[in-house]
């Protein structure tokens, strides 16, 4: 079924959607734990915040104050947040990178990339990055910049949204077309503007038809309005990524971008796959 066929069917997909941690167990899933999800969807709040009290943490989750009392106490107690009482507000405690970094470690994909993509960056003075899907945006597990003062201010953990920017629209190109579907679709229907949504999804096609012929694509101020980069996805036995390489149009050179940079990105991810493919173990049998 395409994108604009998921649209029709209206919100029945947005409940199955991981955005809405609940939306199993109300489709019927009794192996669905609410109350394991609603602990993540706290910790998950602190994205982009340092400290957030209960009333912002609701705000953000959707779930009522009471219950974020119980869920903030709780996680405070495992120690997976810390109190601060002077402000009544709470703060993300360092052990929860303790699990970002143990699945980093065991992915690989950054050990083998990160070399590379230092070299790319140092030497086209523009940042590099490599995301995962992180619901409806692409988020970095690693970044480098160009080091000429022209940072686009991204760090590890920084996100981007899927559908406009290249790197976002790379990984979704990356994705089995089932998956990839239900996201599109996902993403449409957050559109209101019937003209909007029809760009949107026009980026998204033009993208894969872009990396079908030469793999990469290309967004030219579309996720910021004076951005340019480049993605390339990259499919891997640990899953699906994506690579990027941009920076601020005053300081692109588009054609450089498009003709001699693209192609040594479209490589790093060649390589990374084939190192992947031989590091996997070899089946006995």
């Amino acid at each position: 079924m395409d994108a604009r066929a998921r649209l029709r069917r209206g919100a029945d997909d947005d409940a199955r959607s991981p955005a809405h941690p609940a939306g199993d167990e109300e489709a019927g899933d009794r192996n669905f734990v609410t109350a394991l999800a609603r602990g993540l969807e706290v910790l998950r709040a602190f994205d982009s915040a340092k400290l957030l009290g209960n009333r912002e943490i609701a705000e953000r989750t959707g779930l009522p104050k009471a219950t974020i009392s119980r869920l903030t106490y709780t996680l405070t107690r495992l120690g997976y947040l810390q109190h601060d009482p002077a402000r009544q507000a709470y703060r993300l405690d360092p052990r929860v990178l303790a699990f970002g970094f143990a699945a980093l470690t065991d992915l690989g994909v950054r050990d083998i990339a990160h070399p590379m993509m230092e070299r790319l960056a140092r030497e086209t003075g523009l940042s590099c990055g490599l995301g995962i899907r992180d619901r409806l945006s692409v988020m970095y597990i690693d970044v480098v910049d160009g080091g000429q003062a022209i940072t686009l201010r991204v760090t590890v953990g920084s996100r981007l949204p899927l559908a406009t920017s290249a790197m976002g629209r790379a990984l979704l190109t990356g994705l089995p077309l089932e998956e990839r579907d239900h996201l599109v679709g996902l993403i449409l229907e957050r559109e209101a503007d019937p003209a909007r949504r029809d760009a949107v999804l026009a980026g998204i096609e033009r993208a894969s038809r872009e990396i079908d012929r030469t793999g990469f694509c290309a967004a030219i101020g579309e996720w910021q309005v004076d951005v340019a980069g480049i993605g390339v996805p990259l499919v891997t036995p640990a899953g699906a990524f994506a690579f990027n390489l941009g920076g601020p149009l005053y300081r692109v050179d588009r054609d450089r971008l498009t003709a001699e940079y693209a192609p040594r990105l479209v490589e790093i991810a060649r390589h990374v796959r084939d190192r992947l493919g031989a590091l996997r173990p070899r089946d006995p049998s």
